[in-house]
C-alpha cells in the first residue's frame, strides 16, 4: 500500500473509557480499508509523543473536542506543514463533540471512518496566541456558558449576607449579566477602552479573517475583521474552543490562513 493508505490510529483515553463500543467499531472499519498501526495512550504527555513518532503514517485521532485540540496543538508544536492533514472520528457525548461537528467532522463512528479513508483535505485557518497556543474555531471572553463570567466560590461571610438578602426578598430569576472593561484592538485600531464597560468579546476566524464582535453594555455591537486581535484589561479568563484558558492580563492573538488541515468527507 502507498504511504497516505498507512494510518497512525491514536485512540485517546477517555474514549476508550466512555465508548468502547464506538472506539472498535472505528478501528474495524479503519483496519478493513487501511494498514493501521494503533496507539492507545493513557496521558496526554503520551498522546502526544505517540502523535510525534508518527513518521510518514497519516494521523487519526479517534476521541473527542479536547483530543482535536491536543493533537492540532501538537501538530503545530511540529510547525507540521498544512498539507499533512489531521483526521478525526469523534467519540464522546453529544456536547462533547460540537467543535468536530462544526468543522464538518461525521458524528457516527461508521461515516466519520469512512470519511478518513475517502474524504479529502481541507485547509483551514488557525488562531496563534502570544503564548504559542491555538484555537481551531473561536474564542470568547469572558468563559462563563451563554456569556456569564465564571463566579469565583464565595467566602463564608459572603454566603451569610446572601443568606439574609435571600430571606429578605427573593433571589432574582436572571442571573445578572457582569461587565468588564477591556481594552480591545484589532490590527492596531482600538474597539473598546477601559473606560468602556463590556459585556463580552468574541474572535472567530473565518475565511482567512478574524472576526472580532465587542459587545458594550449600553451600544450596539462593534465588529471588525482583522489579523491579530489585543485584549488586555483586569485579569479574564476565555473560552478557547473546548477549553478555559486563564486568568491572564493581555493576550494577542495572530490569524494564520490554512495553517493545517483537516481530512473532511469529499464533496
Amino acid at each position: 500500500m502507498s504511504a497516505p493508505d498507512q494510518l497512525l490510529v491514536v485512540i485517546d483515553a477517555v474514549a476508550r473509557r466512555n465508548d468502547g463500543e464506538s472506539v472498535r467499531i472505528a478501528k474495524d472499519v479503519l483496519c478493513a480499508g487501511a494498514r493501521v498501526r494503533v496507539c492507545l495512550p493513557d496521558s496526554p504527555a503520551e498522546f502526544a509523543r505517540a502523535l510525534a513518532r508518527r513518521g510518514s503514517r497519516r494521523p487519526v485521532v479517534i476521541g473527542d473536542d479536547r483530543a482535536l485540540l491536543r493533537a492540532v496543538a501538537q501538530l503545530h508544536r511540529e510547525r507540521e506543514p498544512a498539507d499533512r492533514a489531521l483526521s478525526l472520528v469523534p467519540v464522546g457525548p453529544r456536547d462533547g463533540v460540537e467543535l468536530a461537528g462544526a468543522l464538518g467532522v461525521p458524528l457516527g463512528a461508521v461515516p466519520a471512518a469512512r470519511a478518513v479513508l475517502d474524504g479529502a483535505a481541507r485547509r483551514l485557518d488557525l488562531l496563534v496566541d502570544d503564548s504559542d497556543g491555538v484555537v481551531v474555531r473561536g474564542l470568547r471572553i469572558p468563559a462563563g456558558p451563554s456569556g456569564l463570567t465564571v463566579v469565583e466560590p464565595p467566602s463564608v461571610w459572603d454566603t451569610c449576607r446572601s443568606l439574609v438578602r435571600t430571606l429578605v426578598r427573593p433571589a432574582p430569576s436572571v442571573p445578572e449579566v457582569r461587565t468588564h472593561r477591556l481594552r480591545v484592538e484589532a490590527d492596531g485600531r482600538l474597539l473598546s477602552d477601559l473606560d468602556d464597560p463590556v459585556e463580552g468579546v468574541t474572535v472567530r476566524s473565518r475565511d482567512g479573517v478574524a472576526e472580532v464582535v465587542v459587545r458594550p453594555r449600553a451600544a450596539e455591537p462593534v465588529r471588525a475583521e482583522a489579523t491579530a486581535v489585543t485584549v488586555s484589561g483586569a485579569s479574564y479568563r476565555y473560552r478557547a474552543d473546548a477549553l478555559v484558558t486563564g486568568p491572564v492580563w493581555t493576550r494577542t492573538w495572530t490569524l494564520r490562513p490554512s495553517a493545517w488541515s483537516l481530512t473532511l468527507p469529499a464533496a
